[in-house]
């Protein structure tokens, strides 16, 4: 067997926002965010459900998927497989205006409902955090007193998951065993819970179109371009760096080696000693005097 990656918009989508999803991410979202909370989620609705066409390009790195639970908390969940400058700042405004629209002009406050942020990311973004899951909200920050629930964002980083399946504890690790793992597998493990066997059935790529693999593998092809042209640009970045040091070094120990003849040597014979303008050197000289 071989499974679409559902890292990729189009398999992330597939599986949790298209109109046969509900069940699928009720267990995924119950798994994720409510965890550790005694009230579950019973039933919930897709927003916008996914369908093939919708894909028209390959200028997005990111997929969401809104739905609204049923006591009317909006959840955005996202797949992000590139970082980008101001990121962060992207999660939090499309959660703040998903707050902000939901009333109209004379509507009082007190109508507004939760919104939670959930982003699945392939990359490490808290370098000082070993945690899989971060999840932020309104806290004061000296006392951490709650401020709030309205707003909370919640990171998933996949890079920082390394289990196994032979070491996975509970649904919540099969659920982010599966986003990360899912292209990889040969075949649907038994010991899966019954909702992520449905997922991967859903993203078998025997029962697609061939339409539908090749949007796939178009948008597979065009993150790993990306990905490499991100590389490219850090390596060269890192050289520019490293030529510019040592171009910075070799110019102070000039400098050094001048201070250190102003008091024996005159200005045109220092300046062809060192390579340094004869003007440059005077000005050395008369900060040396002062």
């Amino acid at each position: 067997m071989n499974f679409l990656d559902v890292k990729m918009d189009y398999a992330f989508k597939k599986v949790f926002g298209s109109e046969k999803s509900k069940r699928i991410l009720i267990s995924f979202l119950n798994a994720l965010v409510y965890d550790n909370k005694k009230i579950k989620i019973k039933d919930l609705t897709i927003v916008d459900p996914y369908n093939i066409p919708m894909i028209k390009g390959v200028k997005d790195t990111f997929v969401d998927v809104k739905a609204v639970l049923d006591d009317d908390t909006k959840v955005i969940i996202e797949m992000q497989v590139l970082n980008h400058k101001g990121f962060e700042k992207r999660v939090l405004y499309n959660a703040a205006k998903n707050y902000s629209i939901q009333l109209s002009k004379n509507d009082d406050y007190h109508l507004l409902n939760p919104v939670i942020a959930l982003s699945i990311v392939d990359f490490n973004m808290f370098e000082d955090s070993s945690e899989v899951i971060t999840n932020f909200k309104l806290l004061e920050k000296n006392q951490l007193l709650n401020y709030n629930d309205d707003i909370e964002l919640i990171f998933v980083e996949l890079p920082k998951f390394t289990k196994e399946l032979d070491t996975l504890e509970n649904i919540k690790e099969q659920w982010i065993y599966f986003v990360k793992n899912a292209g990889s597998l040969e075949y649907i493990p038994n010991s899966l819970d019954e909702d992520i066997k449905e997922a991967l059935n859903s993203v078998n790529e025997a029962s697609m179109t061939k339409d539908e693999l090749e949007v796939q593998h178009k948008r597979k092809e065009f993150i790993s371009i990306q990905k490499l042209a991100i590389l490219k640009a850090d390596e060269d970045g890192f050289e520019r760096g490293v030529e510019r040091g040592i171009e910075k070094g070799i110019e102070q120990e000039k400098i050094n080696i001048a201070k250190n003849l102003l008091d024996v040597l005159d200005n045109k014979t220092i300046s062809l000693k060192t390579g340094l303008d004869e003007f440059f050197i005077e000005s050395l000289r008369v900060k040396h005097t002062l």
